[in-house]
């Protein structure tokens, strides 16, 4: 692939979508979530998804209280960043000239640190205008904005062209969308030998079916949490084979309860998240796999 070739394409119009995605691109363009906004104003990397590893719960002693709060916050993001640095350390190896497609790229912060960790080419697709216009002018002020760019798209059709990418991903965005056919748009998308990242909370199905948790987890999210076999048996119909699975439930739990702690970034669903974590209905998987 030439340096031209892996160039971000003009992104095509944004397909006829369901009533289902109108609901959740209407969600996400009226979404002003604090624990969202106030983390990603820190250093302008704005993700929408959870932390990993062990908290700093010391930010809790600090006496005075504005204080604290911003040692909350600066410790939430680190825990979100250490997230999507580990997310980013297993798209490679890629170089300058290789491109990734980041699905479900919400105000952009995923695709910035793959950027900036490989110098690689970045499309981010996301249903809301509103999150890949703010998304676009984060790469603009990074003046990163030459090889980082946002697209208003379905991540199931997307319009790029067949075999373009060395790599993709969905970061905590597989549970608004059918996995069929979403692997089936990764498949299409990622060159012979490409590879594929997601983390993703998924409910194990060994317990039988979807927890009272995860029904709560759904309804707050406008969401579909899927079973943790159904990621598995759809990666085999696409000719994405796994070659790395990590359980990070555990290593989740620090940021769930840093977070219920926060009293200016709660969402009341902090509760929630813990105790389907502790019952075992509901895991956090980190999985990888190369396209064949």
């Amino acid at each position: 692939m030439t340096i031209a070739d892996a160039r971000p394409t003009t992104a095509v119009p944004v397909p006829a979508q369901s009533t289902y995605q109108n609901r959740v691109a209407d969600y996400w363009n009226a979404e002003e979530n604090p624990v969202n906004l106030e983390l990603g104003r820190i250093d302008d990397l704005y993700h929408h998804h959870y932390g990993i590893g062990a908290a700093d719960r010391s930010v809790l002693d600090v006496a005075d209280p504005a204080a604290r709060q911003e040692r909350i916050t600066a410790e939430l993001h680190r825990l979100e960043q250490a997230q999507a640095d580990l997310l980013a350390s297993h798209l490679g190896p890629l170089s300058p000239t290789d491109r990734v497609f980041d699905a479900g790229c919400g105000r952009g912060g995923g695709s910035v640190v793959a950027h900036l960790r490989y110098d690689c080419y970045a499309d981010g697709v996301t249903l809301s205008e509103k999150q890949a216009d703010f998304a676009g002018e984060q790469a603009r002020k990074r003046h990163i904005d030459d090889k980082v760019r946002y697209h208003h798209l379905n991540m199931l059709d997307t319009g790029f062209p067949t075999g373009a990418f060395a790599a993709s991903w969905n970061n905590e965005s597989t549970m608004y969308v059918e996995l069929e056919l979403l692997f089936a748009e990764h498949a299409r998308l990622l060159r012979r030998g490409g590879r594929y990242v997601t983390i993703t909370g998924c409910y194990n199905d060994t317990y039988g079916r979807a927890s009272r948790e995860v029904s709560l987890i759904n309804a707050h999210y406008i969401c579909d949490i899927h079973p943790r076999s159904e990621y598995f048996r759809a990666m085999a119909h696409h000719r994405l084979v796994p070659v790395h699975v990590e359980d990070l439930t555990a290593a989740a739990m620090p940021y769930w309860e840093l977070r219920q702690e926060a009293d200016h970034l709660v969402t009341g669903i902090e509760e929630t998240f813990l105790n389907a974590y502790r019952n075992g209905s509901f895991q956090y998987l980190l999985i990888v796999a190369d396209r064949v």
